[in-house]
């Protein structure tokens, strides 16, 4: 039974605790959190008990923490949890600093425990299958991937200030999931946007919608597209074009009905919000997580995956504030 430590119970921590608690051979025995309020009603829940972060990282009753709190908190919680010996699964992003990534790549790899990104689109069902076809030779060589993520409505202004931007706050997701269809790395980045769905984002120096290019050093080619509003729900798309073909995941909708009158075809609305949409995907990179952490395996994405993603989410965001294409070594 691997015993797991949740360093946060806002919302994320309250979706991984719902799928340790469908895993067989895991439990959550500890909690942490910043609110004594948030902290309590889940150690209810879950009938862990509630500890400060360091007593809960410290803990002869956790094997393994699972990281949900605010990215600024991750560098200190990563190396304490490190020298602890214990296996960890982060949230995105591991930290807003590539550099810093890589100090704490280092204290991970000293240590020698197992460690977890959380780009939990990889085990989407839809996303998973796509991606196994692909290394089956189904297309052939991988020539265009065409990605396209958009929610339903920003974000307050307030997250904007202190998300880290689109690039590495949303279209993070978008660049691993690159990686993981291309099959190789991308070494240059060319990013363009604008704040066309509220201009209070581009006063705050963001912007709302983007799209960025991805090329390989083999020419393979990436687009992907971000908006945050989509007035028909989360929009969330995958096409991967090949030497022999194409392969396509579709946006997930609320039920599989479609009714056709003399008005035409009709179908159901997309799902709205990215919990119910990557629900399966959650379940399955906490699973993961837990066979691995108990049989020593490697994980996959690991901390590796989460610095190349946050390194072409600094790119993208030089290449739009600069406009220019930005090389990476």
């Amino acid at each position: 039974m691997l015993k797991i430590g949740l360093l946060g119970c806002g919302r994320i921590g309250q979706v991984h605790a719902r799928s340790i608690s469908r895993i067989d051979g895991a439990v959550v025995t500890a909690v942490a959190d910043a609110f004594a309020e948030p902290a309590q009603a889940l150690a209810s829940r879950t009938g862990a008990q509630v500890l400060a972060p360091d007593a809960l990282i410290d803990s002869a009753d956790v094997d393994a923490v699972v990281i949900g709190t605010p990215t600024d908190t991750h560098f200190d919680l990563i190396h304490a949890a490190a020298r602890a010996g214990k296996a960890i699964f982060c949230e995105k992003p591991v930290d807003m600093s590539a550099d810093r990534i890589r100090t704490c790549q280092s204290a991970v790899e000293s240590a020698g425990v197992p460690f977890m990104t959380a780009f939990n689109r990889r085990f989407d069902p839809s996303f998973a299958k796509l991606q196994a076809r692909i290394a089956q030779g189904e297309i052939g060589a991988v020539e265009i991937v065409t990605i396209l993520s958009r929610d339903p409505s920003p974000p307050p202004v307030s997250y904007i200030q202190s998300s880290g931007g689109i690039f590495r706050d949303m279209m993070i997701h978008d660049l691993d999931m690159a990686r993981f269809l291309l099959g190789e790395e991308p070494v240059t980045v060319y990013a363009v946007g604008a704040a066309l769905v509220d201009p209070e984002i581009g006063a705050a120096g963001d912007v709302d919608t983007a799209a960025v290019t991805l090329t390989t050093a083999s020419g393979k080619i990436c687009q992907i597209s971000n908006s945050r509003r989509a007035a028909y729900g989360y929009d969330q798309r995958i096409e991967v074009h090949g030497a022999k073909g194409m392969l396509r995941a579709e946006n997930m909708l609320e039920t599989t009905v479609e009714v056709a009158t003399e008005t035409g075809f009709r179908r159901a609305p997309a799902q709205h919000f990215f919990l119910e949409r990557y629900e399966a995907a959650y379940h399955a990179e906490m699973a993961h997580f837990v066979e691995n952490a108990g049989s020593g395996d490697a994980m996959t994405p690991g901390i590796v995956d989460g610095l190349r993603a946050q390194m072409l989410a600094d790119a993208a965001a030089r290449s739009h504030a600069e406009k220019i294409p930005v090389t990476l070594a």
